[in-house]
């Protein structure tokens, strides 16, 4: 009795699925598919989903392919969200001042 997914008492034979339990790179790559907002608010919920909403691989899916040709290489940012803030309070013109 009770082996069909979601039996009584809200689990199931495998047992209950907690997503801070996915690996890092996992909430990473899921959070990088939200907005720049999202990854922010998404930061509050664990120290999980902090650490992955804070790595590079979901800031740089924020910021313009070909960003490091636009950025001058005086530049240095210790992370991609450091440069993607610092980009959206200091445009950089690029393509002779056109965009």
């Amino acid at each position: 009795m009770g082996s069909g997914v979601g039996g009584g008492g809200g689990g199931n034979k495998y047992g209950s699925l907690n997503l801070t339990d996915l690996p890092q790179d996992c909430i990473a790559t899921v959070i990088s598919f939200t907005s720049p907002q999202d990854a922010c608010r998404l930061s509050l919920v664990s120290t999980t989903f902090k650490s992955a909403s804070e790595s590079d691989a979901v800031w740089e899916s924020f910021l313009p392919s070909d960003h490091q040709a636009s950025i001058p290489s005086s530049l240095s940012f210790s992370s991609k969200k450091e440069l993607y803030l610092s980009l959206c309070e200091n445009q950089i013109l690029i393509d002779g001042g056109r965009k």
